[in-house]
């Protein structure tokens, strides 16, 4: 395994923001001196590199890939072997093919956390990924919305028969806050993410507020310190790292 600590970060369906959570916490890890790297599993609906602004390409050596850097992170996609935004279209056992080439065939280096971007759903990606990395740890991600909550039951369901841990879930797009102000907006729904974590026997990591646009009226996909999450994923990350390096101790 090519570090310790490999995370995917999955959901039922898509839309709940799982990428960009993969993202910002692979960005909050490394912010704690961490060598961090992300691999983007969404091989249909790959966004890594565009959401880290990447226009970079691997590089390989004796026949040996080097994943490219960025933000301080180590980065795959299959995002890297298209030209611009054309779409993958390849059949199960491709998928299988990719993810193993990700795995063995990239000089990693030594790594504390491997972040996996998965792609939503229950498919061919992730029934690999349990065969080729049984040690993987999962996370759970959903909005409050009992439809995403519902879907994303049938992921940690999943996790479970694959005898993966589940860290917790976390509840993004959990409510709104309008800048300088207490309120809290709960525009899809509140309880969705705890009643996941109770169904699925672990906790909530983190409810998350969505994100306020900036002056430009844009969303930003990655958090500095200037936004309402920044902070946030900060907390996730120090949480994350002291509830694993507990276990490798126990361990």
């Amino acid at each position: 395994m090519i570090s310790e600590n490999v995370i995917a970060v999955t959901s039922g369906k898509g839309g709940v923001g799982k990428s960009t959570v993969s993202v910002n916490l692979a960005l909050a890890l490394s912010r704690l001196n961490k060598n961090v790297a992300i691999i983007d599993l969404d091989i249909y609906g790959f966004s890594v590199p565009k959401m880290l602004n990447i226009t970079d390409r691997p590089k390989t050596i004796n026949n040996k890939i080097i994943p490219v850097g960025s933000h301080g992170l180590s980065v795959m996609s299959t995002g890297f072997m298209v030209r611009g935004n054309q779409p993958i279209v390849w059949r199960g056992p491709m998928l299988g093919r990719m993810i193993e080439h990700f795995f063995k065939d990239v000089i990693w280096g030594k790594l504390d956390y491997v972040i996996l971007d998965m792609p939503p759903g229950t498919g061919d990606v992730a029934l690999d990924l349990h065969h080729m990395v049984p040690e993987c740890k999962e996370i759970i991600v959903t909005t409050p919305h009992a439809t995403a909550t519902h879907v994303a039951e049938r992921a940690g369901t999943m996790a479970q028969n694959t005898n993966h841990e589940i860290l917790g879930v976390i509840e993004n797009m959990a409510y709104f806050s309008p800048p300088n102000q207490d309120e809290k907006y709960y525009l899809f729904g509140k309880g969705g993410g705890e009643a996941l974590a109770q169904t699925l026997d672990t906790k909530i990591l983190a409810s998350l507020p969505m994100a306020v646009p900036n002056e430009a009226g844009e969303v930003p996909t990655i958090y500095d310190e200037t936004t309402n999450l920044f902070n946030h994923f900060n907390n996730l990350a120090l949480q994350l790292d002291s509830l694993l390096t507990k276990k490798a101790a126990i361990n």
